[in-house]
């Protein structure tokens, strides 16, 4: 019988080198608007997963493709006034 043996030392050894760098942290906290509104889509969407959506879903759908692209947009916007950002 083969023993299963953990590789704890071997996964974490370069553990402070894996962590995210400042900037990085930056770019997904200015990201976040844009993750909440696909969410938030997303959730309109699962909830219609099993059933014919009826108006009121039609419109929560809408309305959250519209905040996708608002944030998008915004998103990009913010990135263009940025040295060096490629939108």
């Amino acid at each position: 019988m083969d023993h299963i043996v953990t590789v704890q030392g071997a996964v974490t050894a370069f553990a402070d080198f894996m962590e995210p760098t400042d900037a990085e942290l930056e770019a997904i906290d200015a990201e976040m608007p844009v993750i909440r509104a696909e969410v938030e889509l997303l959730d309109a969407q699962i909830v219609v997963i099993g059933r014919t959506p009826c108006e009121l879903d039609e419109r929560r759908i809408r309305r959250a493709r519209r905040r996708v692209l608002a944030a998008h947009r915004a998103h990009v916007n913010g990135l263009s006034g940025q040295t060096g950002g490629a939108a």
